[in-house]
């Protein structure tokens, strides 16, 4: 005999329908299908399920080649880690198939594809070189990214183009510059923007560092990031790679930049990869840039969260993309 006051609910009276009467989300129709042996890669990405981020990897895909053919701007923004690991190549390619108008790089990933066209590797051991003080402190990495710095700042120019001036000048040897996206970049004449936190990259540590010239350079190329943002309306697309605090917050001011110059930015498509979906990419890149103005009605933005590797999901985005998957183009399920 129970002590409480109070009895459990009968649920006798609880009234029921047929399954069959009910909406549901999810549909065999949209289930994933084995792709069998020797799969193409087409038939490999048509056998993915269409429900949650299979859907949205397929709607996010499309928003891509509509913004490509409409030569509305396809902007990337790469953290470091997508450069260290070995990822310009597939940028690079990118570029060369027009899926590039524009790239936003922070300090670390200007490091690492510097050093990978000058000396074929990057990325040290910070632990090593802790202890003693050696840590960050390669001699040719703080001259030169210091002086691309100072060159920027004296021609008028931004740090990107600068460097990517630098490397393609024969000033230096620059044996490894079909690895570069800087050089390959300016090559093909696509900006590239670098956006400093001062005292958070190694060069900043060098003899050679200044601030004046460091915060000129990085402010050009935020000017330059904003004028990129305008060629996204309407319809562009822009993709956070592996940056979770400094891009995001970058790409939220220029955001709120051009839409005080009078461009509405909508709609738009943004999307945000990485390991951990962390608080700014998601609330700057994927939630508040695409929210609808103040209320009122207009063309829907969207915006995608895809977690996972860099190094496993920027080479099926690039294979996708060239291989014009997925055939049927939308914008999202309705």
């Amino acid at each position: 005999m129970s002590n409480y006051s109070i009895q459990p609910l009968s649920l006798g009276a609880v009234r029921t329908y047929p399954l069959a009467s009910r909406k549901s989300k999810v549909s065999v129709r949209d289930f994933a299908k084995p792709s069998g042996t020797n799969s193409s890669l087409t038939k490999f990405l048509d056998s993915l399920p269409d429900i949650l981020t299979g859907e949205d990897l397929r709607n996010l895909l499309s928003a891509i080649h509509i913004a490509r053919k409409q030569r509305k701007a396809i902007l990337w923004g790469i953290g470091g880690h997508v450069i260290k690991v070995g990822l310009g190549p597939v940028l690079i390619d990118l570029m060369k198939r027009g899926f590039v108008s524009g790239i936003a790089m922070n300090g670390a990933a200007l490091i690492h594809d510097f050093e990978i066209a000058l000396a074929g590797n990057t990325s040290e051991d910070v632990e090593a070189g802790l202890g003693d003080g050696q840590f960050g402190m390669a001699e040719e990495t703080g001259e030169y990214l210091n002086e691309i710095a100072k060159l920027a700042h004296r021609i008028r120019i931004g740090y990107g183009e600068a460097a990517g001036q630098f490397l393609s000048s024969g000033v230096i040897e620059v044996k490894h510059a079909d690895f570069s996206v800087l050089a390959v970049a300016y090559k093909h004449r696509i900006p590239v923007t670098i956006h400093l936190a001062i005292g958070t990259d190694i060069p900043h540590m060098h003899p050679a560092a200044n601030g004046a010239a460091l915060g000129d350079a990085t402010h050009h190329d935020f000017r330059l990031f904003c004028a990129l943002l305008q060629l996204m309306h309407p319809g562009g697309v822009y993709l956070n790679w592996g940056s979770a605090v400094l891009l995001p917050e970058v790409f939220l001011k220029a955001i709120s930049v051009v839409r005080n110059l009078g461009i509405p930015l909508r709609p738009i498509t943004t999307a945000n990869f990485d390991f951990i979906q962390h608080y700014r990419p998601l609330q700057n890149v994927v939630k508040r840039p695409t929210a609808a103005a103040g209320g009122r009605s207009g063309p829907e933005s969207h915006g995608y969260a895809i977690t996972g590797h860099h190094e496993l999901l920027m080479p099926l985005v690039a294979a996708a993309l060239a291989a014009g998957w997925p055939k049927k183009r939308r914008t999202g399920k309705r």
